[in-house]
């Protein structure tokens, strides 16, 4: 049984607002490395691995929001996050050092991961199939467009607001965010819980979901396919930066976050993805997403401000669209533990962001911007390649006539 229209209406945007100020958190700090250079002493290349502190524990947080949304219910645990979230920024209007900066971005990690560990879940509970899809890809385009007001959001507090003004403008911005997601958010909650289960510690039990979608092949696939392609495109965005505040383009502090528009075309194919896996089926688009990933890294070899903004926006469109067809044919073939999926899937592709920067940092220092070109096409080579496998193996069926993958 669904929610009746104006509850799943409420819950999508409800959980699309949520995923604004989850993805506004996440990454301003991509926006603010000449900031927190400046502020904490460390080099902008060293600044980068923040983001990729977030994502960590994040990627494991995902886990045990996972299990426990399966014990006391969607609603709760995404909302007390949220109100946590609050706090942590509070905490970061009063960090001193760099060591300190990390540990309270350790920590908001553990708590931006609610959203994105739930989110689907608590869809596929409340929503018919066929508006599933349709969902998945609104709340996608949000994750975009929260990333996008994130980052466009710390270049401007660098440019004109010292780290205290810009934490205390975040923490306001958050708060708005927060209490606009309870106003929305409808109060129904599908998920059973036996009150034996909900006063049980987490155990070997909890585990058991994790362990059947772990062999699952195809889902195995999928987590990796997100991986992969997110430990592209996010850091991808953090270099660009860099490589364009150098000669001969010597952008500007605001100036340089302005690349992050690129993702504009990625909020278009997520909002359209839907049609497009409806009409082309799934390995036909996961091919020409990947492929648009390749084409975008080569033409910003180009190295022009155009060939640049060319290039990221193709990457951007591929990606998304990538992304969306991945999150919700995971969603749709977990037919029970179904937080437990999504999250692994979502462990997998903030994992993957995590390992990114760390990976093609080296390729940076010898080799510049080519070399994060070569590091980024070596490993779309190997989301080619678990495509060409996946295809194989389902070949290109719709998720709209097989929902159980």
């Amino acid at each position: 049984m669904t929610a009746s229209r104006p509850l799943q209406l409420r819950l999508i945007w409800g959980l699309s607002l949520a995923s604004v100020v989850i993805y506004i958190n996440l990454y301003m700090v991509q926006g603010m490395l000449p900031l927190i250079a400046t502020s904490f002493s460390v080099s902008p290349a060293h600044a980068t691995l923040l983001l990729s502190v977030t994502s960590f524990s994040m990627a494991f947080a995902l886990l045990f929001y996972a299990t426990l949304s399966d014990k006391l219910g969607r609603r709760k645990p995404l909302l007390w996050s949220l109100a946590l979230l609050v706090v942590a920024d509070i905490m970061l209007i009063w960090v001193q050092d760099f060591s300190a900066l990390v540990a309270v971005r350790l920590f908001q990690g553990i708590l931006l991961a609610a959203v994105p560990a739930i989110a689907m879940a608590y869809f596929k509970d409340l929503l018919d199939t066929s508006v599933l899809l349709k969902a998945g890809a609104i709340y996608i385009g949000a994750n975009s467009l929260g990333g996008i007001a994130g980052r466009l959001l710390g270049g401007l507090m660098t440019e004109y607001l010292s780290w205290v003004e810009a934490m205390g403008l975040v923490t306001i911005l958050t708060l708005a965010g927060v209490v606009g997601v309870l106003m929305l958010l409808p109060r129904l909650d599908r998920v059973r819980i036996r009150r034996r289960q909900r006063k049980s510690a987490f155990g070997l039990a909890d585990l058991k979901g994790f362990g059947l979608h772990l062999g699952d092949a195809t889902l195995v696939k999928l987590y990796l396919l997100g991986a992969l392609a997110f430990m592209v495109m996010v850091n991808q965005f953090s270099y660009i930066q860099l490589h364009l505040m150098q000669a001969p383009f010597h952008w500007g502090k605001f100036q340089v976050t302005l690349i992050f528009l690129c993702y504009l075309s990625g909020t278009y194919a997520s909002f359209r993805s839907a049609k497009w896996v409806a009409r082309l089926g799934r390995q036909p688009l996961f091919i020409l997403s990947a492929v648009m990933m390749c084409v975008g890294s080569l033409v910003t070899l180009g190295d022009t401000s155009s060939a640049i903004v060319i290039g990221f926006l193709l990457s951007s469109f591929g990606f998304f669209t990538f992304h969306s067809v991945c999150n919700a044919w995971v969603a749709q073939r977990a037919q029970q533990h179904r937080a437990k999926a999504t999250a692994l899937y979502l462990c997998s592709y903030y994992l993957g962001a995590a390992l990114g920067g760390p990976f093609l940092l080296p390729f940076w220092q010898y080799w510049g911007w080519s070399g994060v070109v070569a590091g980024s096409l070596t490993l779309l080579s190997g989301v080619i390649f678990i495509v060409v496998m996946l295809q194989r193996s389902h070949g290109p069926r719709s998720p709209l006539l097989d929902a159980a993958g």
